[in-house]
This record gives structure tokens, sequence and C-alpha cells, in this order.
């Protein structure tokens, strides 16, 4: 806790004691396999803690504080984001220019595709009408041919939700400036696109792919594309607790970038992240500025500005399966609570 004053510091490890103990019960109540808790703050303090097994089918293997997790749509704003935002910074694209000044074929075929008109920063909020979910996965595991399937499709189109489709456009766009597959980009300090299995917190056993992931990307539709801006991303509690303290710091120091990961496009949304609405992930009780986002295997990281702290509660919930009700999303509202002294 080097670094922050002793009296809140020792104030900053009651709530993190707290915040973990509905952790440890989830796992006493067998919800969840195991799972890593993570606080840090603007001086660089940190505490991380870990419970349960990072597997358990078809071998228990423990969790650990340095275990990698499969970090599922944090993806969205630890790598890609960050990326767009910071072309945009570097007159690469503009944001409220359309996909097609980088990506021209997209659904080329037809010049008035409502498709051609949506933007990079309609992308990051998820204020376009793609549909929540595709199983594009379905469609083949040809990464080069899903690609041309990707930007050909007639899409559905729908009120503007959540959807993944808006992140894999940004990737195919990542791919385009940068002449090369996600998969070969530098995914950043302490992360990268597959794990060790031997160090990593299992997923789900995988009913097209006939094994449990451990290591390999869950997300089918990143699985198949062999890489997307949407998921794919590996990485401890340690690294994302590094990616959110230099967060902080770039704040503090007036970056744009991060200036805009706070500004709202939304009541919801902001670039690339989630901001305290009614029922959200990070609890009642953050700071209005905080800004947050989860992943579907059991990931999440939230930074309250205002506190000067970040936490991530990253578990393998999934694991052996996605059809339980594991709690996660009070268990994750829970934990945020107790964070900000609830």
């Amino acid at each position: 806790m080097g670094g922050t004053d002793p009296e809140k510091a020792s104030a900053l490890t009651q709530r993190f004691t707290r915040a973990f103990e509905p952790v440890a019960s989830a796992v006493e109540a067998g919800r969840i396999p195991g799972g890593v808790l993570g606080m840090v703050d603007r001086h660089g303090a940190r505490l991380v803690r870990a419970t349960g097994f990072a597997q358990i089918v078809p071998d228990r293997q423990s969790m650990r504080e340095d275990t990698w997790f499969d970090l599922a749509s944090l993806t969205k704003v630890i790598f890609t984001t960050p990326r767009i935002l910071a072309y945009a910074r570097d007159g690469l694209i503009d944001l409220d220019a359309p996909l097609i000044s980088v990506l021209p074929d997209l659904r080329q075929y037809d010049a008035d595709a409502w498709e051609r008109q949506v933007t990079f920063r309609q992308c990051l909020g998820h204020q376009t009408p793609f549909p929540a979910v595709e199983p594009i996965y379905t469609y083949g595991r040809d990464g080069e041919l899903l690609r041309a399937f990707v930007l050909q499709r007639q899409w559905r189109k729908g009120k503007p939700v959540y959807s993944d489709i808006n992140f894999i456009l940004l990737g195919l766009a990542m791919e385009r400036l940068e002449w090369k597959r996600l998969r070969a980009f530098d995914p950043g300090p302490g992360f990268a696109f597959s794990a060790a299995p031997e160090n990593c917190a299992a997923t789900e056993d995988c009913t097209w792919r006939h094994r449990v992931l451990c290591g390999e990307v869950h997300d089918d539709n990143c699985a198949a594309l062999e890489g997307a801006g949407h998921a794919g991303l590996f990485g401890t509690a340690g690294a994302v607790l590094d990616f959110a303290r230099d967060l902080l710091a770039k704040d503090a120091a007036g970056d744009a970038s991060a200036a805009l990961m706070r500004t709202p496009l939304s009541a919801t949304r902001t670039h690339g992240w989630e901001r305290p609405h009614e029922g959200w992930s990070g609890g009642a009780h953050c700071s209005p500025g905080t800004i947050g986002h989860t992943g579907f295997t059991g990931t999440g990281l939230w930074v309250d500005f205002a506190r000067g702290h970040a936490w991530t509660l990253l578990t393998n919930r999934i694991h052996p399966t996605r059809h339980f009700d594991s709690g996660i999303a009070t268990l994750r509202q829970t934990v945020g609570d107790l964070i900000n002294g609830a």
C-alpha cells in the first residue's frame, strides 16, 4: 500500500476485505468455481486476493492471484477502444466519419445501404441498428471468408442495442489501418491472445469444439474469425489493474482519449464504456463519472475517477457451462457497493 496515506490505506483495506466476502461466499455456495478480486488507487496502491478453483472439469486446479483469464468483452475497452481513439487523435480516422472511410467495401454492392452510414463513434457507443447477437460462427470456420461475410451481409436493422457487431467492424478497420490481423497486434503490457492452460482459468465445455476451453478464446465468433475486436484478450488481475492505474493517471493529466472514455454518448454509454445508470454492474454507490465494462466469461472492470480508484472482479462463472444462473449480476453490484463504502 505504499504511496497512500496510512489512514486511507487502512480504510481501503477494510473496504476491500468486506468486498471479497461475497466472492468467497459465491464460491462456497457453488455459484462460481472461483474468482480474483483486485483494487488499485491512483497512487499505485493495490490489493489482490483469489479464492476457489481455476478449473473443476476435468481436473481441479486452484485459483491464484496471477491466474490468467479470458477477459471476453473487456477486450472492447482494454484493447480496441484505446486504439480507435488513438487513431482519431493521430488523424488517421475521423470518429464521425462512416466506417467506409476505412472499409470502403462494407456493403459495397448497395450504395444506399444503411450500414454504409454507420460511424466510428456510433460503433463505440453502441448507437447503431445492428442486432444484439449473431451466431457468425455457424456460417463456417474460415476466418477470411467470415470477414467477407460480415462486410457483405445485409444486417437486420433494429433499435440501437449493445452489439458485438460494432466492435467486430471496428476490429476489421484496425486490421486495414495496420495491414495485419488482430492477433499479430501487440495487445499491451501483461496481455495476450491466448494463455498456457496450466496458468489459466477454464471457461466452457464447448458444444461445437467438443472440449473444455482453457487458454483459448471462449467467444464463438472471435474463435471462428480467428481474432476480433470484441473479444479474445487474456490477462491477469494485475495486468487489468495496471491498465486501470494508467487510465487514472492519464485522466489526471488531461489525456484527450481518457476524457472521451468518460464522455457520455447516451444514458448508459460513453466511448467504448458503460456509465452508471439504474441497475448497472458497478453498483449504486459509484461516482457519476465512473466507467465500467463486463465480460461474458465472468469478468469486469470499473474505474471511479472521482474517488481515484478502480477494481476488477474476474471469475470463471461459465465453467463448465453458461447454462446456469451464477448470480454474477448481483455479485458484481454487491462488490461494487462494498468497494465504495456502502
